[in-house]
């Protein structure tokens, strides 16, 4: 819901606060009491997060994450977790982004999820109408087989490595979109750069050829394969892709070192859906 672990981790500490001092006597359903409590919390965390990224330099990219080989193999729960997904929902309203993750990725009923927002059931059904027709024309179009993007990685790291712009061009579709998230703290493109031409010269003869050596270490990267990309050792960054019919569509290169904490280990994601037969 807010594209950051370290908001995540925040809101849910925030909550467990509110938890621990609750008369377990007046709740009727624990479930939906702590779905009511974390959403609340995520949503003033949105809204501060909206008002932050107003003087944020550059483009702002999700928090990425490693994350286990066996989750790209989960494809819905991959495609809800991508950074490529968690930009479409970044275009959401607060609200709406709530509930089309409560909705379409915990399979929550309008009700609770009425509750959980403060809104009557037939608002939150329209909100939800809203946002998945916002969220369809938007999300990348069709299913990639984890196999198909590493094979998309491996000779785009094979081009970058080698300088090879015709190769670069070939990997890129036409409309490539390029994103780079310094965060104002490391160096990075302060707008989208668009067209294969462009990101394969600046790939070719600008950003990854200055400076010392980079090496490149494929890893899974919020359910889908991507690149670890370290400079003398140390990790510099973290680079994202989407990848369309065989070619990469986006790239997302995140260098803010603040979004890179997560990086160094593997993080279990998981989904948990309402049991069968309850409310």
């Amino acid at each position: 819901m807010l594209g950051s672990a370290t908001d995540a981790e925040d809101v849910l500490q925030e909550a467990w606060l509110r938890w621990v001092g609750v008369d377990l006597g007046t709740v009727r359903d624990e479930r939906a009491y702590l779905v009511r409590i974390v959403t609340r919390q995520a949503l003033d965390r949105l809204r501060a997060m909206g008002r932050r990224r107003e003087s944020y330099v550059g483009p702002w990219l999700p928090e990425p994450l490693l994350t286990a080989p066996d989750v790209a193999e989960q494809v819905e729960l991959a495609d809800s977790v991508s950074i490529a997904m968690l930009l479409v929902l970044e275009t959401l309203a607060p609200v709406e982004r709530a509930v089309f993750v409560l909705r379409e990725v915990f399979d929550l009923e309008y009700d609770e999820i009425a509750e959980a927002v403060e809104k009557s059931t037939a608002a939150v059904r329209q909100i939800a109408y809203r946002a998945r027709a916002h969220v369809t024309a938007r999300r990348p179009r069709g299913s990639v087989s984890p196999a198909e993007t590493r094979t998309a990685l491996e000779a785009f790291r094979r081009a970058v490595e080698t300088g090879d712009l015709q190769s670069l061009l070939d990997i890129l579709a036409p409309d490539v979109v390029s994103l780079s998230d310094g965060g104002g703290v490391r160096r990075a493109i302060l707008r989208p750069i668009v067209g294969a031409g462009k990101v394969a010269r600046l790939l070719a003869f600008g950003w990854y050829r200055r400076g010392p050596a980079r090496s490149f270490e494929q890893v899974q990267v919020n359910g889908a394969p991507g690149l670890l990309v370290r400079v003398g050792g140390e990790i510099d960054g973290v680079l994202a892709v989407r990848v369309e019919d065989g070619r990469i569509a986006g790239l997302y290169h995140v260098r803010n070192p603040e979004k890179l904490s997560r990086v160094q280990r593997e993080t279990a994601v998981v989904r948990t859906r309402r049991p069968a037969g309850s409310r």
